[in-house]
């Protein structure tokens, strides 16, 4: 019996190999048939391949408009430019004055983390810096990159006034903060 139960697994091997190749035998008579069919059939028409209008370049021309990397001159044509210029606000950083250690940040970077009262009651801001150290500060002195002067110390907030370009070449007074964080 054990020898029966060996031999069972190459029986049924045999048997499926056996059944597999019956199945391939010589009917091929209909697949001939078929194909003949298909090949006495005549060909089917074949549209023209349509034609294609060939296509039109568009060109740019950019030679009469306006240069749009050069400012935008908004005077009317008859104003003068030295007129101009000489009314305006005369207002520019002062740029020979020696720069304190906290105009070499940016000023939204600065952080207010106090304040101090000394003996003859000026209020100091202890201002964070982004390289890790703290700056004492009273009115007058200066901070961020936009030439801010200090114009208050108060408990919660320092107030200045900066001085920006306005983008016509002259420059402007900008209110600014920095208030305390907690």
């Amino acid at each position: 019996m054990t020898g029966l139960l060996k031999a069972s697994p190459k029986i049924l091997l045999l048997g499926a190999i056996a059944t597999f190749l019956s199945g391939c035998g010589a009917g091929l008579g209909d697949l001939q048939q078929f194909v003949q069919e298909i090949r006495s059939r005549p060909p089917g028409r074949i549209e023209p391949i349509p034609e294609f209008q060939p296509y039109q370049n568009f060109e740019y021309a950019s030679h009469d408009l306006r240069d749009p990397f050069k400012l935008v001159d908004f005077r009317r044509p008859d104003e003068n430019p030295e007129e101009i210029n000489e009314l305006a606000s005369g207002l520019r950083p002062d740029i020979d004055r020696v720069k304190e250690p906290l105009e070499d940040f940016p000023l939204d970077t600065l952080r207010l983390k106090g304040t101090i009262d000394d003996k003859d009651g000026i209020k100091w801001g202890l201002i964070f810096a982004p390289d890790n150290t703290v700056h004492r500060v009273i009115e007058g002195n200066y901070m961020g990159q936009n030439h801010g002067r200090i114009v208050s110390v108060t408990d919660q907030v320092i107030e200045l006034t900066e001085i920006v370009p306005d983008g016509l070449g002259n420059y402007i007074e900008r209110s600014s903060a920095v208030a305390l964080i907690e």
